[in-house]
């Protein structure tokens, strides 16, 4: 049957499985549900019922029960609803079996009575490797780090370090990095697994290793980590303290994780919400995380309301002139957010440097000027076309160049400031760029106007 599931891709194996589980079919569950991949596995335990799951707990072993949740992204309050459910022995068990970085990141979700429980029901070697990680900070290398790495001694030879090799390979998260360290546990070198492998026995490990070794300080940030790791292509990264020491490794795996994160925590406030919204989120959850940024884009949008209340005189003796406000505004507005992205992007992935700043803001407000001249010289055209309004045209097209100037040189310096002020450059969101760059458009277009009014009426 486990045949038949995985190769009919018209058979829905959560129907079966759900069946399996109602029958309490343990050995034909057993063999349907381990036959899947671990994401599948993963995705099934995420959306069946809290009564399938208990049953689950009594077919399958801690250990499998973990393997799946390591796959498996689930928000913390999912972690607590799962918890809550499992038995505390199963549970802790369960956590054993995990990697200890996967370990503590779940752990993270729980409320501490909850945690210091499980701690307790654990071997005491396995909980104080976790109490050791679980106290830095979620978004530093410390945070994502694991203590399950292969080390040998720089004095050792190649036949001894296979020894150690052997010995610490079944906890370790990789092998393919040897870490080398000297009697004080400073890392003073690194060998890949084939390094080892086609050396001599007799050699020594200080005679092979590379001593240029590539590491970052407990204390990095995670976006930091994963900027040294994608430059550098590596696998896995060590992680000192402030005196060389080996503290743990970060591997490839927790960086997707990362970038991942980064990425939508980037778009978020690019789009002007606090935090991505979930397709699980309520109403009032999904209102929460947008109403902040809205309400300061209201306050941000009555002052253009009372910039054009200003200009209402103007208006009244040449009401075409509100014809062109929506054009200005959104032109300006969309060139601000194009730069902004840009400018951003280039920030978040370390493409833009001191020395660069400056080069970049003016590349921007040429960029600007040129699209603003290109969309200009197109709509003073059709403006005489349509409304043989050639001053009208030209006051429009001073305008349009003047704000998609203007907003491309914000929308590149206003990231760039909050960059070099220590503060997110994407919270510089792209509805507040295009507000901004309303208010400035609007000030300028109708600047203009009332200057050359006598030449309009």
């Amino acid at each position: 049957m486990a045949e038949e599931v995985m190769m009919d891709g018209a058979l829905d194996y959560k129907a079966t499985l759900d069946e399996l589980l109602q029958r309490q079919d343990i050995d034909q569950f057993r063999e349907v549900f381990l036959e899947l991949h671990l994401y599948d596995q993963g995705e099934y335990f995420s959306e069946t019922s809290e009564a399938n799951r208990q049953i689950m707990y009594q077919f399958l072993s801690p250990q499998e029960i973990a393997e799946l949740l390591e796959t498996t992204e689930l928000d913390d309050a999912e972690y607590d609803e799962i918890f809550d459910a499992m038995d505390a022995r199963y549970a802790s068990s369960m956590i054993q079996e995990m990697s200890l970085d996967n370990a503590v990141d779940i752990l993270k979700t729980l409320h501490k009575t909850k945690l210091a429980s499980l701690l307790t029901l654990m071997q005491q070697s396995t909980a104080e490797e976790i109490k050791a990680l679980i106290h830095y900070e979620e978004d530093t290398a410390g945070g994502l780090m694991t203590t399950e790495y292969i080390s040998v001694d720089a004095y050792s030879t190649v036949r001894e370090a296979m020894i150690q090799l052997k010995a610490q390979a079944p906890q370790a998260e990789t092998i393919y990095y040897i870490f080398v360290l000297n009697e004080q546990k400073q890392l003073v070198g690194v060998l890949s697994l084939r390094d080892l492998i086609v050396a001599e026995n007799d050699e020594y490990i200080e005679e092979i290793m590379y001593e240029r070794v590539i590491s970052v300080n407990v204390a990095d940030d995670q976006e930091d980590v994963a900027n040294v790791m994608k430059d550098y292509d590596l696998l896995a990264l060590p992680v000192v303290d402030y005196q060389n020491h080996l503290l743990g490794i970060i591997t490839i795996d927790d960086i997707i994780d990362v970038m991942d994160e980064e990425a939508s925590e980037d778009y978020s406030k690019l789009a002007g919400v606090s935090d991505i919204d979930s397709t699980d989120d309520s109403i009032f959850a999904t209102a929460r995380k947008r109403l902040p940024w809205l309400l300061a884009l209201t306050v941000m949008g009555m002052i253009t309301a009372s910039i054009l209340g200003q200009f209402e005189d103007t208006l009244s003796k040449v009401a075409l002139l509100a014809a062109f406000i929506p054009l200005i505004g959104g032109m300006a507005g969309n060139s601000g957010t194009q730069s902004l992205a840009v400018v951003v992007r280039g920030i978040s992935t370390g493409e833009i440097d001191e020395q660069s700043k400056f080069k970049l803001a003016l590349r921007e407000a040429g960029s600007g000027f040129i699209t603003g001249l290109s969309c200009a010289i197109m709509l003073f055209i059709i403006i005489c076309v349509l409304y043989r309004q050639p001053v009208l045209g030209l006051i429009v097209c001073f305008s349009l160049t003047i704000a998609m100037t203007v907003a491309t040189l914000a929308g590149a310096m206003v990231p760039l400031m909050m960059h070099r002020l220590k503060i997110d450059p994407a919270v510089a969101s792209g509805p507040f760029i295009s507000t901004t760059n309303d208010i400035i458009s609007m000030l300028i277009y109708f600047g203009l106007a009332t200057t050359f009014m006598s030449y309009l009426t």
